[in-house]
């Protein structure tokens, strides 16, 4: 049965999942979610037998149905080769009494890899189908991750441009260095004078720009996303949540429709849906716990059904998830919102306008999926050192928070079921922040000199990632100003 799309903010739009996957963002400045989660087709005991790219495909097909099977094994075939370190492709790891779903194993040591790996074949795919002739230019804005993945799969494709706007001073020394070293004919790297949700807000602002749009046109282009808004990102994802709780059965640590928890260090909200999404299709998962950092917005959110932006912009040592608008929160809100579009429309432009809305009683109870939790820095840095100290094991900021809040709910709760941290990057995306809380950083020592001692400490081979960006010459230097975004844009397409 064909699976089609709707707007989170009209009824109206229907597409399909190519058609989807090319525009982007929805014509009403909504975004596209299925008409219904579709069921897995596979039992977890034939799931448990397959490969990451086995359930790939099992898990996609039934999201993507205007994609033949041969273009869909294509897909997934030319992202998850030798770009990744392990055969395994999202390894789960045993530390303490905690499962670790490690993400960060791709070319651009980031979870971002796992779906920033398919979709530049997905959407160049989706072109052919729909016979688009014209350029598709890739806008992102990134706190750190999404943009190098995005320029890395976008890199030397044909018939794409990529320009990615990351906030200048707002990611890590390593993450910044991934961007500006990249090569590729096609790509364009802008830092912004302003935070992440600054950049977000300019990318969502071109994209609901009809008379640009329509200018790019003329000029032979058209816009797309690689940001979480495009569901091509958003349904990779789905994938390595059903194959955690696979492997998990496989290795015996669960029997078979015994339920686990998740806890996912949450940003632009993406992650965690995906994982609500791989629930509702049928993998026994009871608890999404949602990990904050000090931008606590969507801690606040769980726990009291106001979603307000209105506060001070923390920069903290898990700068990915330095975010105070989630955007993929939009598509929850649908859902709780039981589908009706001019009632999630309505709340997005309260956001727009003051900067918060509320729901009402009745939709806080569709949510009871869900659990929150956050961690402080003082708490990040605990976490790291704990899981070193006990298991040998080095974890990155973003985890750490996953971590602590995960302890911290078991502990509150008292619901001691297996649980899954999706594990977001390696620890030497963000070198400084952990062998600071490993206690391993001498006076005066700068980021970059401290990637030996990571690997010395962890036992873990610098990945070659970091490897080529220490000696990478830097090829993007551009920088404007949070409302000259669109000015960059004209200046990097000549128009």
């Amino acid at each position: 049965m064909d699976l089609y799309y709707t707007s989170t903010r009209g009824a109206g739009v229907k597409m399909t999942a190519s058609e989807a996957i090319l525009a982007g963002l929805a014509p009403d400045g909504g975004l596209f979610v299925p008409e219904q989660i579709p069921s897995l087709k596979a039992s977890m005991d034939e799931l448990k037998m397959m490969s990451y790219k086995e359930t790939a495909y099992t898990v996609m097909r039934e999201f993507l149905t205007d994609f033949t099977e041969e273009e869909l094994r294509g897909c997934i075939d030319k992202a998850y080769d030798e770009k990744f370190d392990t055969e395994e492709i999202a390894p789960l790891v045993k530390v303490g009494d905690v499962h670790h779903l490690e993400l960060f194993h791709g070319a651009t040591i980031a979870f971002k890899d796992m779906a920033l790996s398919i979709l530049p074949h997905l959407l160049t795919t989706a072109a052919r189908k729909n016979r688009e002739d014209k350029e598709i230019v890739i806008l992102a804005a990134t706190s750190g991750d999404t943009g190098k993945a995005a320029l890395a799969g976008f890199a030397d494709v044909k018939g794409t441009r990529i320009i990615v706007f990351y906030p200048k001073n707002g990611v890590s020394k390593v993450q910044e260095l991934q961007m500006t070293t990249q090569k590729g004919s096609n790509v364009d790297v802008v830092a912004v004078h302003g935070n992440f949700d600054d950049a977000q807000s300019g990318v969502k602002k071109m994209f609901e720009d009809r008379a640009f749009g329509k200018e790019l046109e003329e000029k032979g282009y058209r816009f797309s996303s690689a940001n979480s808004i495009n569901i091509g990102r958003l349904i990779p994802q789905v994938a390595y949540y059903v194959y955690a709780y696979a492997k998990l059965l496989k290795q015996g640590e669960i029997k078979s429709g015994e339920q686990v928890n998740v806890i996912v260090p949450t940003g632009n909200f993406g992650n965690i849906l995906a994982a609500y999404y791989a629930k509702k299709m049928g993998a026994p998962i009871d608890k999404l716990i949602c990990a904050s950092n000090d931008n606590k917005v969507l801690f606040d959110f769980f726990q009291t059904g106001i979603y307000d932006r209105n506060r001070e912009f923390v920069l903290t040592t898990s700068p990915s998830m330095d975010i105070l608008v989630s955007s993929n929160l939009e598509r929850l809100i649908y859902m709780a919102a039981g589908e009706d579009p001019q009632r999630t429309a309505a709340l997005m432009e309260e956001l727009k306008e003051d900067g918060r809305y509320s729901i009402t009683e009745e939709m806080k109870e569709r949510l009871s999926d869900f659990a929150a939790g956050y961690a402080d820095e003082g708490q990040t840095a605990a976490s790291i050192k704990k899981a070193y100290d006990s298991a040998g094991y080095v974890m990155d900021t973003h985890t750490a928070v996953a971590s602590h809040v995960c302890g911290a709910y078991r502990k509150e709760s008292g619901d001691q079921k297996e649980c899954i941290i999706a594990s977001t990057a390696s620890p030497y995306k963000f070198v400084q922040s952990v062998m600071t809380a490993l206690g391993l950083q001498g006076e005066q020592e700068d980021e970059l000199s401290l990637l030996p001692k990571l690997q010395e400490a962890s036992g873990v081979e610098m990945p070659q990632a970091v490897k080529e960006i220490l000696e990478a010459k830097i090829l993007h230097r551009t920088e404007c100003d949070t409302d000259k975004m669109d000015e960059a844009v004209r200046a990097i397409l000549g128009i």
